[in-house]
C-alpha cells in the first residue's frame, strides 16, 4: 500500500493561495484606479466631412502633443471606430 503524506498536499496549496491573494489585490487596485479617475463624461466621436472629432470627455486637447497633418491620407470607415 502506498501512503500519501499530508505534507505533499500542503505544498501545492501555498502557491494557490498566493496566486489568489495577488489576483484579488490586483483586481482591487484596478477598481480603485478606475474609480479614482473621476471622469463622468465619456464623450462621443462625431464624423465631419473629412475627419472625426471627439466631443466632450476628460481629455484636454491642449495637453496633447501636436502632430503634423499627413497629406494623402483621408479618413475612411475602415480606419476608425465611432
Amino acid at each position: 500500500m502506498s501512503r500519501v503524506s499530508t505534507a505533499g498536499r500542503s505544498v501545492g496549496v501555498l502557491p494557490l493561495i498566493a496566486g489568489l491573494a495577488s489576483a484579488i489585490a490586483l483586481t482591487g487596485a484596478a477598481f480603485y484606479t478606475v474609480d479614482a479617475a473621476g471622469c463622468g463624461d465619456p464623450g462621443q466621436y462625431v464624423r465631419h466631412d473629412d475627419h472625426v472629432e471627439l466631443i466632450g470627455g476628460c481629455v484636454d486637447g491642449a495637453s496633447l502633443p501636436h502632430t503634423p497633418e499627413k497629406t494623402g491620407t483621408e479618413a475612411s470607415h475602415s480606419n476608425y471606430r465611432p
